[in-house]
């Protein structure tokens, strides 16, 4: 009954951005203002939203201290702030910030991005990751396939070397979707620079510096800084060395506090840090919560289900479907054997599907209306990789 729950929301930030629009915006593919709306009518009925940051939270007297000086009680709490880059934990990173050292995964850096993109005439691009994981983990490789698109429409893509850096062995973190990926890397002559820890950013040389004392020079750097969660997660004693909250993988409760559960790019699971999981985990998360708070044992498991669509330019797109155990593999999605959309394949029906999700992403996701999508992976319809 609704007089039993008194529910609020804690949310320093009056605004949400759609942040898979931030890929295009660096490209002019995508009107800035579009990918942004006032969080407020997006509330429920009846839930209380105090504009605030988080101080620290108290988890044996399950209290909570915000920014605007205010203590909050509470009997469960859910941690969903996500994670934030940080370029000031890189050596070097932030002396040229939007000069010649720029990333897209913010809204403000997207649009200093397309314009230093829009004044770029030719010379070495480097596309960087600092380290895993990050937001949305194709999306430095979705940017440099459609940078490699971006330079060939601009007429300028033979006055350009494109380098892909990534602190990971292949192009991805599963073997059969790095060799696909790799494959697209190789046919647009895009360069790979593999196990890349990256020790510091050198301006003045214009170069990458890894610990092993490899070198990658760049006239543009696009990274990928260390990406943290919150920083009250870590002064509450709740969170990992990057500030995310280690949670049962398959309840995302927090382990000592069981009331305590995180879910999206907060939650500590091994599974990408992307919007389709957090939807998945949503779908799961909700039923074992109406267990929790009768005192019962949760009866589902989240199984790291993520299904993510790879722009992969010229109007196409991959489109991937994996869990913690299975990795990507070729098949059909969402209807086994039927599709209509390939997994682990470039399709022009795949980038449809990505543009299509926006209107969907917007009307049905943010307002908390179901979608149609089994949070569970399925192995019907795919086929394993030898």
């Amino acid at each position: 009954p609704a007089n039993e729950w008194d529910i609020t929301i804690v949310d320093k930030s009056a605004t949400h951005f759609s942040q898979p629009a931030f890929l295009f915006i660096p490209f002019g593919k995508y009107r800035p203002e579009k990918a942004a709306t006032k969080q407020a009518p997006l509330i429920p009925g009846g839930v209380t939203r105090i504009d605030s940051g988080v101080d620290k939270v108290d988890p044996d007297a399950k209290t909570v201290a915000l920014s605007n000086g205010q203590e909050l009680a509470y009997d469960y709490l859910i941690i969903a702030t996500g994670t934030s880059i940080h370029p000031e934990e890189t050596p070097g990173m932030e002396d040229d910030w939007h000069g010649k050292v720029h990333t897209f995964y913010t809204y403000d850096d997207a649009i200093a991005l397309r314009d230093e993109l829009a004044r770029f005439r030719g010379g070495k691009v480097v596309i960087h990751i600092t380290e895993m994981p990050i937001k949305c983990p194709v999306a430095p490789l979705e940017f440099t396939l459609l940078a490699d698109d971006f330079f060939k429409k601009q007429g300028i893509r033979d006055a350009v070397d494109i380098t892909y850096v990534t602190p990971l062995p292949g192009a991805f973190t599963k073997p059969a979707a790095s060799a696909a990926f790799g494959g697209l890397l190789d046919e647009r002559e895009i360069a790979l620079e593999a196990d890349f820890m990256i020790e510091s950013v050198d301006v003045e040389e214009s170069k990458i510096v890894s610990y092993d004392e490899r070198e990658v020079p760049d006239d543009l750097l696009g990274t990928i800084p260390l990406n943290m969660g919150a920083e009250f997660v870590t002064a509450s004693g709740l969170g990992n060395e990057l500030g995310v909250v280690p949670v049962d993988h398959g309840t995302l409760q927090h382990p000592e506090h069981p009331e305590i559960c995180a879910l999206g790019d907060a939650a500590a699971v091994p599974a990408s840090k992307a919007g389709a999981v957090a939807h998945y985990e949503l779908d799961i998360f909700t039923e074992n919560f109406m267990h929790i708070i009768k005192g019962e044992e949760p009866t589902e498991k989240f199984d790291g289900h993520a299904t993510c669509f790879i722009e992969s330019s010229g109007g196409k797109a991959m489109l991937i479907d994996f869990n913690y155990d299975t990795e990507p593999l070729p098949g059909k999605f969402p209807v086994p054997a039927v599709g209509p959309m390939s997994l682990l394949k470039e399709s022009r029906l795949n980038h449809m599907g990505k543009l299509g999700f926006e209107p969907v992403y917007w009307s049905m996701l943010l307002p908390g209306r179901p979608i149609p999508l089994d949070p569970h992976m399925s192995m019907r319809g795919k086929k394993p990789v030898s």
